[in-house]
């Protein structure tokens, strides 16, 4: 299981002291108000930043960290990605699973090995995992009940029935 899961990316500056407009990786972009830190990923290092302060434009949370108060000194960041420790992580519910649990994930149905989960897709109504199948390249698995088996995230297994038409 991953160490840290990702709420955030950088995706541009706002202003000239030190705002950035992030694009929520989360299903919920209000937690960025309850957060006090978050890990940037700068590709080299992890970079702990005190959270100051959070609005909301559009799509998108404008967050001000404690410290960088110049639009020189956070630009560098476009595109790097925001962490919070599984600790700080939103709890989840019965048959919610993180994201970055199920990337890397291995698939079966009842007559073996199918593939390996390389994407989830999120949609309007329910998420879709793409999987990239050993026989038949990328099916898209529809995240409900009447496909999706059991989910065991501590041996990264995924058990899935192949409705008609899905490949």
């Amino acid at each position: 299981m991953e160490q840290f899961l990702q709420v955030g990316v950088i995706s541009s500056t706002h202003g000239i002291r030190g705002e950035v407009k992030v694009f929520p990786t989360t299903d919920d972009p209000l937690r960025f108000k309850k957060l006090k830190k978050v890990l940037l990923d700068t590709g080299r290092e992890q970079l702990e930043l005190e959270v100051q302060s959070v609005k909301f434009f559009k799509q998108f949370v404008i967050v001000k960290f404690k410290g960088i108060d110049n639009i020189n000194d956070i630009e560098k960041y476009k595109g790097k990605g925001l962490f919070v420790p599984r600790e700080d992580a939103v709890p989840l519910d019965e048959d919610e699973y993180y994201i970055a649990d199920l990337i890397g994930m291995e698939v079966f149905t009842e007559d073996g090995r199918f593939g390996v989960v390389k994407d989830v897709m999120e949609t309007g109504a329910n998420e879709v995992y793409i999987v990239e199948s050993d026989d038949h390249g990328e099916v898209l698995i529809p995240a409900i009940r009447q496909c999706v088996l059991d989910v065991n995230v501590e041996e990264k297994k995924m058990l899935v029935r192949l409705l008609d038409g899905l490949i």
